[in-house]
C-alpha cells in the first residue's frame, strides 16, 4: 500500500504526518479478511462434512500461493510507480497501460500451465472434481484486476476504496457460502465457485463509484515501472508458496491417507496463523511513521523502530505458541471438531510465529534496498522446506511441521544476517523501498 506522498528532503511537515485517510478502512479489511477465512472454513465443513470439504481446502491453499505470488509484485510495483507520479503532480494512466498486459500474461500463462495439466490437478488435488480445478482458474481470473485495482486505490490514496475491495472479498465469500449453507447445498462446485466469484464484487463496486479513476500524463517506460518487479515477483512467489506449502504438502505425501486428513490440517494451519493475519492488519498503521523516518534518512530512528516492532512480533508470537499448546486442541476441536493433538497445534503455532519475525525482518531488508536478498532467502527457506518435508520423518504430519519450522528458520537467519550487514554498512533507504516492503503481504 502507499501514503502521502514524501519528500527526499526532510520539512516540518514531514514530522507530522499522521494516519493516511482510510488507514483505518484499510485495517478493517484486512480484519474482515482474516476473519472470513475462519468462518468459511466453518461453514464449508457444516456443508460438505471434513472428508467432502477437502477438495476446496487443497484449492484454497494452491490459489493463496498462486494468485499473491504472482500478482502482488504487480499491485506494488503499480502502487509505487503511481504514487511517485502523484508526488511530481503526473497522472497514472500510462503506468496502469504499460504494466496491465504484463499481468494478462502472466494469467494467461498460469490459466494454460493449468489446463494442461488439469486433469492431473483434478484427480490428484480435487477429488476428481474438474469443476474445482476451473473454479481456481476463477479465482486467478478475478484475482489479477483485484491486485491491479488494489495498486491503483493505494498509488492513489484512497484507502477507504482499498478497504472495501479487501474487506469485501472475505464478506461476499462468506455471506454467499452461508446462503449455499442454508439451502441445503451439498455439492462441492458452488463453494469452489465462491472462492473464485468474491474477489471481483470489490473492484466493480470501487470502479462504478470512480474510485480506479486514473488521469492521463507522459508516456511510461518500462524502467519506471519495473525496476524491482523480478526480485519482488521471485520472493513474493516463494514466500507465498511457503506460507501456504503445509496443507499442499500433506495432500501429495498423504495421498493413501482418507481425505479428512488434509481438511484437518488445513484447519489447524489457518488457525496457527491467527498472530500473522493481525500482525498484517496493523501494517496499516506502521507504515506513514516508516515512511516518514525514510523520507527523513534516519536510520537509527528506524533501527530503533524496528527492534520495538520485533519486540511486539515476538511478544504476539509466543503468547500465539503458549496458547496452541495450552488450548489449542480443545478450542480446534470446539470450533472444527479437533482431530489434531497438542504437538502439531504447537508446532504450527511455532512456525507461524517464526515466519512472522522472517517477513518482518524482510521487510525492512527491502527497505534498505535489499530486494534480491529477500527474493533469494525466500528460494532457499522454500528449498529448506522441500527438503526437511522429503527426508525428515515417516510421520505426515510431523515431516510437515519440522519442515515449516525449519524453513522459518532459515528465513531469519538470512534475512537476519542481511539486515545486520544492511544496518553496520549505513546502508539507504527510501521512500518508496519503504512502500514494497510494507506492501509484502503473502497471506490475502
Amino acid at each position: 500500500m502507499s501514503t502521502a506522498p514524501i519528500s527526499d528532503n526532510p520539512t516540518p511537515q514531514a514530522s507530522k504526518i499522521a494516519l493516511p485517510e482510510g488507514t483505518i478502512t484499510v485495517g478493517i479489511g484486512l480484519f474482515i479478511a482474516g476473519i472470513s477465512a475462519y468462518i468459511f472454513f466453518k461453514i464449508g465443513q457444516q456443508a460438505l462434512g471434513q472428508d467432502g470439504f477437502k477438495p476446496i481446502v487443497a484449492m484454497w491453499f494452491i490459489a493463496f500461493a498462486l494468485a499473491p505470488g504472482f500478482f502482488l509484485p504487480i499491485e506494488q510495483e503499480v502502487s509505487r510507480a503511481i504514487a511517485h507520479r502523484r508526488a511530481l503532480g503526473q497522472g497514472g494512466l500510462p503506468v496502469i497501460k504499460r504494466i496491465a498486459p504484463l499481468a494478462v500474461i502472466i494469467l494467461l500463462i498460469l490459466v494454460v500451465v493449468i489446463a494442461i495439466f488439469s486433469s492431473s490437478i483434478s484427480t490428484n488435488m480435487f477429488e476428481g472434481y474438474g469443476i474445482v480445478t476451473f473454479c481456481l482458474v476463477l479465482t486467478l481470473v478475478s484475482y489479477a484486476p483485484m491486485h491491479l485495482a488494489r495498486g491503483i486505490c493505494s498509488g492513489t490514496g484512497r484507502f477507504g476504496a482499498y478497504g472495501i475491495i479487501i474487506g469485501a472479498d472475505g464478506a461476499v465469500r462468506v455471506i454467499g457460502c452461508a446462503v449455499l449453507w442454508l439451502a441445503g447445498v451439498t455439492h462441492v462446485g458452488p463453494y469452489a465457485f465462491m472462492i473464485g466469484f468474491s474477489p471481483i464484487v470489490g473492484v466493480v463496486a470501487v470502479g462504478l463509484a470512480g474510485k480506479l479513476r486514473v488521469d492521463d500524463g507522459p508516456e511510461a517506460t518500462w524502467s519506471e515501472v519495473t525496476p524491482n518487479l523480478g526480485w519482488l515477483l521471485m520472493g513474493s512467489l516463494f514466500a507465498a508458496a511457503l506460507v501456504n506449502a503445509g496443507p499442499i504438502t500433506v495432500d501429495i505425501l498423504g495421498s493413501s491417507e482418507p481425505a479428512e486428513v488434509v481438511t484437518r490440517f488445513g484447519n489447524a494451519v489457518i488457525f496457527a496463523r491467527i498472530p500473522l493475519f493481525l500482525f498484517q492488519a496493523v501494517q496499516a498503521a506502521l507504515l506513514p511513521r516508516l515512511a516518514k523516518l525514510a523520507a527523513q534518512r534516519n536510520l537509527s530512528e528506524f533501527s530503533r523502530g524496528f527492534r520495538q516492532l520485533m519486540i511486539l512480533v515476538c511478544g504476539v508470537g509466543v503468547v500465539g505458541t503458549i496458547g496452541a499448546f495450552l488450548v489449542g486442541p480443545q478450542v480446534l476441536d470446539l470450533v472444527y471438531q479437533g482431530g489434531i493433538d497438542r504437538r502439531t497445534m504447537t508446532l504450527l503455532a511455532l512456525a507461524s510465529a517464526m515466519y512472522m519475525v522472517g517477513l518482518a525482518t524482510a521487510q525492512a531488508v527491502i527497505a534498505l534496498r535489499g530486494h534480491a536478498i529477500v527474493a533469494l532467502g525466500w528460494f532457499a527457506s522454500f528449498s529448506g522446506f522441500v527438503l526437511i518435508a522429503w527426508l525428515s520423518s515417516n510421520d505426515l504430519y510431523l515431516r510437515v511441521e519440522m519442515a515449516l519450522v525449519g524453513s522459518s528458520l532459515i528465513a531469519i537467519v538470512i534475512f537476519g544476517a542481511a539486515l545486520r550487514k544492511l544496518m553496520a554498512s549505513d546502508a539507504i533507504f527510501d521512500p518508496e523501498s519503504i512502500l514494497d516492503a510494507f506492501a509484502e503481504r503473502p497471506l490475502d
